[in-house]
């Protein structure tokens, strides 16, 4: 059995392999297809997605037809160490934020009717740099997505998208992490282990 690499060594190997892939616009399609096809996402009253920045499964283009098919859409920002969550009703209300990351324009954010509270997501879309078949996760390594999942729902579904190239065979758990139901790629959709114990 291979042994098990680090954190480190994943992220590395990871971004490398997302970066260097192909055709990410038409594989972004495909991922964000088999997402949509899912009778949970069908259902969903309202649902949070990141937006993509840089080799990141594309999310722009889905969000936008999400949006147009009035979609209840929940876009995350950053607030210190944490994320905030705004109501989306068009992608004009985005402009780069940290570290690039399309984010509600500072102006926006504070207007009552722009709060969500994270107990209404019903389904939640992450991204990573890596993920394992069993739902594992690894970011990259400030813990945003972690302290937001850990607020949701028990019962709202998260959903983590990557290509195939991000999927590894293991990555280490921390007590903090948090695990996906699904992880979906342009070839599978794996089922993972969720917030049962790691």
């Amino acid at each position: 059995m291979a042994p098990v690499l680090s954190k480190q060594e994943i992220r590395r190997r990871a971004l490398a392999s997302r970066q260097a892939q192909p055709d990410k616009d038409p594989l972004s399609l495909r991922i964000w297809r088999r997402l949509a096809d899912l009778p949970r996402y069908v259902d969903a009253r309202t649902v949070m997605s990141y937006v993509h920045v840089r080799s990141e499964v594309r999310t722009q283009d889905f969000l936008r037809a999400a949006l147009a098919r009035g979609r209840r859409i929940v876009v995350p920002y950053c607030v210190g160490g944490d994320l905030g969550l705004f109501l989306l009703a068009d992608m004009d209300e985005l402009s780069p934020g940290t570290i690039g990351i399309p984010e509600p324009r500072a102006e926006l954010r504070g207007r009552p009717e722009k709060r969500v509270d994270a107990a209404e997501l019903d389904l939640v879309v992450v991204p990573g740099v890596a993920f394992d078949r069993r739902g594992a996760r690894l970011g990259y390594g400030r813990g945003y997505f972690d302290k937001l999942l850990a607020r949701v729902r028990p019962d709202t579904l998260l959903v983590g998208l990557a290509f195939e190239c991000q999927v590894f065979p293991a990555i280490p758990v921390e007590p903090h992490d948090v695990c996906m139901d699904l992880v979906i790629t342009e070839e599978n959709v794996y089922t993972g282990q969720g917030r049962r114990a790691a």
